[in-house]
């Protein structure tokens, strides 16, 4: 048997595998359930298809539903909106993600439990689900969590120039809590953690050197972008051309809040530890942080991410990251498993 055959077969075992775990670990699936898999045209269909078997296998009811790709965050296709009401769970591996869209709202007041995975392929979902410990990335969110809603202040910082200080909301962020009892809920890929910033609160100089999407120009980023944040908002914008088409895509839109910032997130899944244009794997960076553009909840029509790397990160007086290494005693002990 030659070597590529060998290595594709050694491929879609793996991929076989990842796919059981994430409907066996990361979102558990029980027998009749109906499970909802979205694929766009942009979209791995292999992905999906190993999805759907692994979902059949466990007796699960699979559907899946492929149809041209739409801009990057956008409305779901009446079929996809229609589909979702009927459904338990919603896998979404489509590139043009779905994520507060009508669709997602109506699905998840019925009950549904929305995956976004956008994005993925094969190489992403071995590496960050088939072969990371998703219960302990579970277990460092939480912990993450909980350190930071205990803190009043949050700085960032980092190599490139990022300085920007925070205020925590002691409100706390559902996003991150426990489940709710009364409807469904959103859930991401594993590796990622945050708190809730008061939005207004963010001042000084934030850096991305990471990746930032969207727009679908930008990506993995050659040059940093330098934006100057003033009570939560961007006000100015350097680094180059990336930051000219950045500022100009957000510009586009006429929201005061499109240039809001929206959320501050940790990144730890061990399975990406450099940057590679696609945003679900790039703001889950192991060591990085990722800061969210557009307040969607506020009315901004768009949102973006953006990666910050080798972030230094004080909640109050005390170091809980620096240079992108967690050095809190609590959170090492266990991000020091993910790696080892």
């Amino acid at each position: 048997m030659e070597a590529e055959t060998i290595e594709a077969e050694a491929l879609e075992s793996e991929l076989r595998h990842a796919a059981r775990v994430l409907l066996t670990e990361v979102r558990p699936v029980a027998p009749g359930d109906r499970v909802l898999i979205t694929a766009d045209s942009q979209a791995d269909q292999q992905v999906a298809r190993a999805t759907e078997a692994a979902a059949r296998a466990l007796g699960a009811e699979p559907t899946v539903l492929t149809y041209p790709t739409g801009t990057p965050v956008g409305p779901a296709p009446p079929a996809v909106a229609t589909a979702a009401l009927q459904a338990g769970h919603w896998i979404n591996f489509s590139v043009g993600y779905h994520l507060y869209s009508a669709a997602y709202e109506a699905a998840l007041a019925n009950g549904c439990v929305y995956v976004e995975l956008t994005g993925m392929d094969v190489d992403m979902m071995i590496r960050t689900i088939g072969r990371v410990d998703n219960a302990l990335l579970d277990e460092v969110k939480t912990l993450l969590y909980r350190k930071s809603q205990a803190v009043s202040t949050l700085r960032l910082t980092s190599p490139a120039g990022c300085d920007v200080t925070m205020t925590v909301d002691p409100a706390g962020d559902p996003f991150w809590e426990d489940p709710p009892s009364d409807r469904g809920w959103p859930q991401m890929l594993g590796g990622q953690s945050g708190c809730m910033v008061v939005r207004e609160s963010a001042n000084g100089t934030l850096v991305f050197d990471g990746a930032v999407w969207p727009p679908a120009s930008l990506g993995l980023l050659k040059r940093p972008i330098v934006m100057t944040l003033v009570d939560g908002y961007a006000t100015q914008f350097s680094g180059g051309r990336e930051a000219e088409l950045y500022e100009q895509w957000l510009r586009s839109v006429d929201s005061a809040e499109t240039l809001m910032f929206d959320h501050f997130c940790y990144g730890f899944n061990p399975g990406v530890r450099k940057p590679t244009g696609r945003i679900l794997e790039d703001e889950r960076v192991f060591g990085c942080v990722q800061i969210g553009i557009g307040a969607t909840e506020l009315g901004s029509p768009v949102h973006s991410d953006g990666v910050v790397l080798r972030p230094t990160v004080w909640l109050d007086d005390q170091l809980v990251q620096a240079d992108g290494a967690y050095v809190d005693p609590e959170i090492a002990a266990l991000t020091d498993q993910l790696i080892a």
